[in-house]
């Protein structure tokens, strides 16, 4: 059928072919979850196959019907012509068919937490904190998914010193965590009297929300401790120990929620421990792998400055693409980051590709 082992593509159609009886056959609930699921991630690739499938059989007719010297010179042409098209047609759904074949990372589909931090810079990295947090809460926003802030720390300007929020939504993973990173922004401050430009970072991190079936989290593991949640002053202070950090003992992660309602910062805090946790089993494994993975876009490594915001002239630069684009006010406010994420989510499927043919 094509370059992609025939025997590889005729198991997957077969084992689509099992799902779809035993989900008809009925199971109990968890069975049926688990196998909806693979046959979600099976079915795009079956009816990529199939469309392969029909399209080469449909080349090979007009191959024949071009060939066949009983068929009138004037239908021969046309076949002939039209062979070209079909080629075209197949040469793209293969590259579909490759893409859908790539190794998915489990955590794609799933939630994330997002944790922004000021660095260097001061007040002005904090109010570029800001910046950047709202940037993905809007960006969310246009997505359909919902932002639930955990824990943020504000300075006097309304900056973030540090802000920690979930971000629930399908594919919330697979869209941002090529975030995870140091973001430059370069700007005239509004401080600033003399105009002159300033250079400042923040640290973006992007983290899979785990699930309970992620990891397992032993409740000796854990100490929680209540106190009072800081407030406003005055009668917006909480005068009742609601607020809820969580200290996860064997490796000292300790996580702080401070909402009105402590039952709700357990809930909180313990999906950022649990994300954290899953983040370094995820760090752990994909170190072993770090030698292949060099060349891969988004290696994780928050060092890294991977992005720059210039002000002055309204350009936004991924620095592992070398993508520019003259619309920062448009990513800014959620719009057109869409465009480096394609362009960052498809140079990382071209690496998979190029990595996988220079293997088979």
């Amino acid at each position: 059928m094509s370059a992609i082992p025939s025997d590889k593509l005729e198991r997957l159609v077969d084992r689509w072919e099992v799902l779809q009886r035993e989900l008809q056959a009925g199971s109990n609930q968890a069975a049926f979850a688990r196998l909806s699921k693979e046959f979600a991630g099976l079915d795009p690739i079956v009816m990529t196959i199939r469309a392969m499938q029909r399209a080469e059989a449909e080349r090979a007719d007009l191959d024949a019907l071009s060939q066949d010297a009983a068929t009138d010179r004037e239908m021969r042409d046309m076949a002939a012509a039209e062979i070209a098209d079909v080629t075209a047609r197949i040469g793209t759904l293969e590259h579909e068919l490759r893409l859908q074949l790539l190794p998915k990372d489990e955590a794609d589909e799933g939630n994330v937490i997002l944790e922004v931090r000021a660095g260097t810079g001061g007040d002005e990295a904090a109010l570029f904190a800001a910046d950047l947090f709202r940037m993905y809460a809007r960006y969310a926003e246009l997505k359909g998914w919902k932002v639930d802030v955990i824990e943020a720390s504000e300075n006097d300007l309304g900056g973030y010193r540090e802000v920690v929020a979930s971000i629930s939504g399908l594919g919330a993973f697979a869209r941002l965590k090529f975030e995870s990173g140091v973001h430059r922004v370069q700007r005239v401050p509004a401080t600033e009297a003399s105009g002159r430009i300033h250079t400042s970072a923040a640290t973006v991190a992007v983290l899979p929300e785990a699930e309970d079936v992620d990891i397992d989290i032993k409740p000796e593991d854990l100490r929680i401790d209540t106190m009072r949640a800081s407030g406003a002053g005055g009668q917006h202070v909480n005068k009742t120990e609601s607020a809820v950090r969580i200290t996860h003992l064997p490796t000292g992660i300790m996580v702080v929620s401070a909402e009105k309602s402590q039952h709700q910062n357990r809930r909180l805090a313990m999906q950022v421990l649990r994300a954290r946790i899953y983040e370094i089993e995820r760090a752990r494994a994909a170190n072993e792998r770090a030698e292949a993975r060099k060349s891969q876009v988004g290696s994780g490594d928050r060092s890294q400055r991977i992005r720059t915001y210039n002000f002055p002239q309204g350009r936004v630069t991924d620095h592992r693409i070398n993508l520019t684009l003259h619309k920062l006010s448009f990513v800014l406010d959620g719009s057109a980051l869409d465009e480096l994420l394609d362009a960052l989510i498809t140079e990382h499927q071209a690496s998979l590709l190029a990595e996988l043919e220079g293997g088979a």
